[in-house]
């Protein structure tokens, strides 16, 4: 119908061409819209969209091909309006076809997706299906089958079958792994079930190892884990992990699938539950049976297991514990190897952190095996354990840089900080350097290449700098930072509290004795001097005056030098005090400080050499004024410059003095140019085409002719004559131009082997045209030659050149920008590149000139403010980077502030910067005037502050050496607390009003009171510390501390540091309260808390504050470990036949590692005796064994051996068995002596639940095989008068004992 519709339209449009203007083909525009409506296509299923798609096809093409048979006529048989509207015509059906052509694509592409979907799925259908028929073809019907009995044709159907299995499961994994989709539509139960007859033991190692593969693919999400669950997999996996390493294929494969559960399957904490109480959906047995691998130091997958049960310990810790397993990971924390135990250090000290999970651990006990390695090094050969105490050193330097490390060593009088410092008193151990070094370490020492000096007990004052050394350090002033006050550190303030804990733990007595061993001082004695006098100049800097000065007391070296009647104690308290003060003497000679302003001081170390030199210059100035005619001839002509052109020749220090001396006379210039010609024939010597000067090598040798150059162009800037010299008569800045002409691909055709090359540039002595270039720029007088000469010009079309990036960066380098004019335009023009690395060079450039810039130039600001509008971020970045170093002047702060630039399109990264500006009233006017204030200060209060303490708590791990530091914004944290929000708003006045407007603070301080002592909630915790850097911040001003005073939530504070149960929460207090004390006010308010600040020379806080009584801010409250009731506590019926009890009184005391040896002798000895051939074949009493390794500690030798005592093959048709030998052995409640309650019990959290194997299932109740009208009778008279219940632990005697 549509097809005669169009050949009508057609015919018509032709008859009609020309009185019908308005029509196209015979169709109004009005229906081709209608009939291309694509909305037409929603809600429709996908066959009407192709019957609809298919119309709009059939329309098109019509359309199309009547204009272009319309358009194929005769020119005259169209007019050229109708000629436009047909063409528009063709275009738009062009245009159509393609757009339902796209839409046609899309369904056939979906059709096929659709299609291949049902095709894998079909295929893997069939798979499993396949899968099922072997495993029904393949069951047993014995119910105890041993491999030895079967005839040789079972066992090449049973080879055949599996051959049949792994080919059937591979093919399913690799559609697996392809088809993601077909994973989610399988039935878990379905595949699993199909797969578990693969999991036999008269299975192959390969074919159990595929089957894991198989049901680690089929896992997806939780449901799919919890559907696994339901399957009867425990013994399997049980049987698998207790294989030895020749099965480390299969091994390998039950692993993975265990890791895959714990990732997929573990139910993850809410948000407002406590800290690892997760639910992993493993059994105990399942559990105890990874552990014992875990657990065995041979075992090659010993070190993967450890790492799962790391995680799982973090997820699941009441798991891990019923299992045994913290003991395994604490003997790995104490043993390593390192790798291990510096993951599982930070591992234990997240878990001591809570006291939740630190219930879990002993005090005193547990958490202190990672210490052992240094604590009982005595005695044990130092070449073979240097390296254990080493690793043991670093963790636990890691363990005192947390807060919870700290503040748990510090448990019991500091007793696990004392037995490491007492290591230090032992004369015969070897291993004292490494803790020496440890202590280095901790308290953030450098050490210096004179240490070594002191140590090897050479004078300090014969030790001297090297020459590189004195080159490098040749710009360092040691006064600098020794008088200027220090901002603001919380690295300083953390190591002030290590001190004081080191020193209440017995550090100094501690070195003290180790100076006393002999009278004569060896290195070592020697290191503890060097750690001795560092740690009392620490205690100098970041302890107050009080607790510092009893430090510098050191009784007990005072006590030895002034102890007449021994003289060898005399002798070494002596010689202690004398190394010390000759330490402390030279240290500031020795210990050079960079310097950190530009601006010249009149006392300034440099302050002599500078006027030398000025001396040096006048005193050659008068002499070349003073000197005679005669004199400055022979000085020309000794020179050698007018007798020959080979510079080698020349006298360079004659004229080098020359240069610098009597030429500065204008006479002797006037003169050396106009009569001697002395000047044109040395200018000769650096015209570029001359080759000369510019063909020299590049060596250091030949740097003198640069510098000498530079210094000739400075002494003809300085006379008239010199200047119309450069002017008129020499050709140097004309040839200089022609050199860059010939890099202009616009000028003519270009040089083979131009002037500024390349490779000359970087080999020959050319660059020094850039420098002389910059000496002229220096001089007015020289930029208008350069103007002249249309260097600057030149300069221009060089920046357009993308491949000479190393002459644009030259010219940035050495154009000098004092004067206003050409040079600035070219650094602008810079700035402005339309390459980028030339816009990072320039902007870093521009960058340093700032910093190093005496005063505060606006035009630099300036150009710095427009780079930070360029469209590349990296030129942003550095641009913003450059400002915020700049700004720490308040001068340069303020002149950006007038400029009012606009910095919120650079999102986080500008956000320092505004910091800044609110800092100044000027600043905060400008922001809040825009509206940024209110809005971020409503995003600080939701969102920002949690970002604050999460990114704070980051970098001062990571300052503290807790973590490694490899990342490139952490690098950048030196230990300065970064700026808060809060805590710039309340600088100003203004910010103060608007803080009390908005009602923040009181909100702070209400949740502080409600929720400072909170232990549980994880979320609650993390808003709390969030909310206390804020308070802390808003504190650190005296406007901001009123706030604290009205509210009175500083003695809340210090109750939260001393009281709160989590650790890291009293460390943020900690921290807080030392931006309290940066103001005098709060200083003044904090000791009246018997909290002491620390104060500069002229009595101003310097932000680092401690507790008078440290042990009461440390010292947490002790615990009693929880005790946990897991699967163990399943009873069985009690065993009747004697040897059935022998066997397994056998199997129980194989736990005990006393009498393991007899148990297993005996065990050996019953395995061959036919009365008890039934005992191990019987399924019972297999899951009795089971069930014991399964409740019990075995290691993984005993497990294979226990299991290998049983004749029984693990099938399904055995696991059918187990699973009725668990419903009908287990004992009922009411049959279980009653038992007193612990005093610790562990309940579940609410809404939780063990997730348990259906092995495993609740205990039945007695009448549930009855009908259910006996629902509430009792149990059997037979069970209510059983004998006792038997106890599975291991059986012992005392002998020889008798009363």
């Amino acid at each position: 119908m549509s097809g005669h519709t169009a050949d009508r339209s057609h015919d018509g449009a032709r008859e009609r061409a020309g009185s019908s203007p308005s029509m196209s083909n015979g169709r109004t525009s009005t229906d081709q819209s209608d009939v291309f409506d694509f909305s037409k296509l929603d809600g429709k299923d996908v066959g009407e969209q192709l019957v609809i798609l298919n119309t709009m096809m059939s329309v098109a093409v019509r359309i199309k091909e009547g204009a272009e048979t319309m358009l194929g006529m005769h020119n005259s048989q169209l007019t050229e309006t109708l000629r436009q509207q047909v063409e528009s015509e063709l275009q738009m059906a062009r245009s159509r076809i393609e757009q339902v052509s796209r839409r046609l694509d899309s369904h056939r592409r979906i059709n096929d997706d659709r299609d291949d979907f049902r095709t894998v799925l079909q295929q893997a259908s069939g798979y499993i299906k396949t899968l099922a028929s072997l495993g029904r073809s393949y069951a047993s019907p014995s119910t105890s089958p041993s491999s030895s009995s079967m005839p040789s044709g079972s066992i090449y159907k049973d080879v055949e079958t599996t051959r049949a299995r792994v080919e059937a499961m591979t093919k399913l994994i690799a559609i697996l792994q392809r088809n993601l989709r077909v994973r989610y539509e399988l039935d878990v139960a379905q595949v699993v079930q199909a797969a578990i007859p693969a999991l036999s033991d008269r299975s192959s190692q390969f074919c159990r190892a595929t089957a894991y593969r198989l049901i680690r693919h089929i896992i997806v999400d939780v449901d799919s884990v919890k559907r696994l669950g339901e399957q009867p997999l425990d013994w399997y996996i049980v049987k698998s992990l207790t294989l030895d390493n020749k099965h480390t294929v299969e091994k390998e494969q039950v692993i993975k699938l265990i890791r895959a559960i714990v990732e997929i399957g573990s139910q993850r904490r809410d948000p407002h539950n406590t800290a690892c109480s997760g639910t992993v959906p493993l059994s105990e047995p399942v559990m105890r049976a990874f552990v014992a691998v875990a657990e065995q130091p041979d075992d090659p997958f010993r070190s993967m297991c450890i790492q799962t049960l790391a995680e799982i310990l973090l997820i699941d810790i009441e798991l891990v514990a019923k299992a045994g397993g913290i003991r395994v990971l604490l003997h790995t924390l104490a043993e390593g190897p390192m790798e291990l135990s510096s993951m599982l250090n930070a591992v234990f000290l997240c878990i001591v952190d809570s006291p939740r999970t630190r219930a879990f651990l002993a005090p005193g006990m547990d958490l202190e095996m990672g210490l052992s390695g240094v604590t009982d090094a005595y005695g044990k050969d130092a070449a073979e354990h240097s390296d254990r105490v080493k690793s043991v050193c670093k963790n636990i330097a890691c363990m005192l840089r947390s807060w919870s490390g700290l503040i748990y060593l510090c448990m019991a009088d500091f007793r696990a900080i004392r037995a490491i410092i007492d290591t230090l008193r032992i004369p015969s151990l070897e291993h004292r350097e490494t803790v020496l070094d440890m202590f280095f370490d901790l308290l953030n020492i450098k050490t210096s290449d004179w240490y070594q000096t002191f140590i090897n007990g050479r004078r300090l004052t014969m030790y001297h700098h090297s020459k590189q050394a004195k080159e490098h350090d040749s710009g360092l002033d040691a006064d600098i930072q020794q008088r200027q006050s220090e901002p603001l550190k919380l690295t300083d303030q953390y190591i002030a509290l290590l001190i004081l804990v080191f020193t209440k733990a017995g550090l100094l007595d501690a070195l003290t004795d180790m100076f006393a061993e002999a009278t004569t001082g060896n290195n070592l004695s020697r290191k503890g001097t060097l750690l001795m006098a560092e740690l009392l100049q620490l205690a100098n800097k970041v302890l107050p005056l009080s607790m510092a000065a009893q430090l510098q007391q050191i009784p007990d070296v005072f006590s030895l030098a002034s102890d007449y009647k021994d003289g060898e104690h005399r002798i070494i308290g002596t010689s202690t005090l004398s190394s010390i003060d000759s330490f402390n003497r030279n240290r500031a000679r020795l210990h050079t400080t960079p310097v950190t302003s530009n601006r010249p001081r009149a006392n300034s170390v440099e302050d002599a050499i500078r006027r030398g030199q000025r001396q040096v210059e006048q005193v050659k100035i008068k002499m070349g004024l003073q000197m005679d005619d005669k004199t400055f001839q022979a000085a020309l002509l000794e020179t050698q410059v007018m007798l020959t052109k080979d510079h080698n020749k020349w006298n360079f220090e004659t004229l080098q003095d020359l240069i610098e001396g009597p030429l500065l006379n204008p006479k002797r210039m006037e003169e050396a140019i106009k009569v001697s010609r002395f000047i044109r024939r040395l200018m000769s010597f650096f015209h570029p085409f001359s080759h000369r000067f510019s063909d020299m090598e590049r060596v250091k040798i030949n740097m003198r002719w640069v510098r000498l150059g530079c210094t000739l162009l400075t002494t003809l800037m300085a006379s008239p004559d010199g200047q119309r010299f450069l002017s008129s008569e020499d050709d140097l800045l004309k040839q200089i131009t022609r050199s860059f002409a010939q890099l202009d691909p616009f000028n003519g055709t270009p040089e083979s082997d131009p002037i500024f090359s390349k490779k000359r540039v970087s080999d020959t002595l050319t660059y020094g045209y850039l420098e002389m270039l910059g000496t002229l720029s220096k001089h007015k007088e020289g930029i208008e030659l350069m103007e002249k000469f249309k260097v600057f010009t030149a300069f221009y079309h060089l920046s357009e050149l993308r491949s000479r990036e190393d002459l644009i960066k030259g010219i940035i380098e050495n154009i000098d920008y004092s004067i206003d004019g050409h040079p600035r335009i070219v650094l602008s023009k810079a700035l402005t590149s339309s390459y980028k690395h030339i816009r990072l060079y320039a902007t870093n450039h521009l960058g340093s000139m700032i910093l190093h810039s005496p005063t505060a130039n606006t035009w630099t600001l300036r150009l710095l403010l427009t780079q930070l509008y360029d469209p590349a971020m990296e030129v942003c970045e550095m641009a913003t980077h450059f400002l915020e170093e700049a700004c720490e002047s308040m001068d340069i702060l303020q002149l950006v502030v007038a400029m009012q630039p606009t910095l919120e399109h650079l999102g986080d990264v500008g956000q320092t910067l505004l910091l800044k500006f609110m800092s100044t009233p000027m600043g905060f006017r400008y922001l809040f005037d825009t509206g940024y204030i209110d809005r971020e200060m409503d995003i600080w209060f939701h969102d920002r502050n949690i970002s604050y303490v999460i990114q704070i708590e980051i970098f001062l791990a990571k300052a503290l050496d807790f973590l490694p530091s490899d990342d490139y914004e952490t690098k950048t944290f030196d230990g300065v607390v970064p700026p808060h929000f809060y805590g710039e708003v309340a600088k100003t006045d203004l910010g103060c009003q608007i803080l009390h407007e908005k009602g923040h603070f009181s909100e702070f301080a209400l949740f502080i009171r409600q929720h400072g002592l909170e232990s549980e909630d994880p979320e609650v915790i993390l808003k709390l510390k969030s909310i206390l850097w804020a308070v802390g911040s808003i504190g650190s001003s005296a406007g901001g501390l009123l706030f604290l005073e009205e509210d009175e939530i500083i003695p809340v504070i210090l109750e939260i540091a001393e009281q709160s149960l989590v650790l890291s929460v009293r460390g943020t207090c900690f921290f807080v309260l030392g931006l309290i004390s940066s103001t005098p006010q709060g200083a003044e308010v904090l000791d009246d808390y018997d909290w002491e600040a620390t104060v500069s020379p002229l009595g101003l806080p310097t932000g680092l504050c401690v507790p008078q009584d440290i042990e009461k801010f440390i010292s947490i409250p002790p615990w009693e470990p929880i005790q946990l009731r897991g699967d163990g506590d399943l009873r069985l019926i009690p065993l009747s036949s004697p040897e059935e009890i022998e066997v397994h009184t056998a199997i129980s005391n194989l736990s005990n590692s006393v009498i393991a040896n007899t148990a297993s002798r005996s065990l050996a000895k019953l395995k061959t005796r036919p009365e008890y051939q039934a005992v191990f074949s019987s399924v019972p009493m297999f899951y009795r064994a089971l069930h014991t390794i399964s409740t019990s500690r075995y290691r993984l030798p005993v497990r294979r051996f226990i299991l290998d005592l049983f004749d029984i093959d693990l099938d399904l048709d055995i696991v059918k068995q187990l699973a009725e030998c668990a419903k009908e052995l287990a004992l009922p409640p009411a049959a279980v002596e009653p038992e007193e309650p612990a005093e610790v019990k562990s309940e579940p959290a609410p809404g939780r639940s063990r997730a348990k194997s259906v092995l495993f299932a609740a205990r039945p109740r007695w009448h549930a095989s009855e009908s259910d009208e006996e629902e509430d009778g009792p149990p059997p008279k037979a069970l209510q008068n059983a004998p006792p219940v038997m106890n599975l632990r291991p059986q012992s005697m005392v002998v020889g004992f008798g009363d």
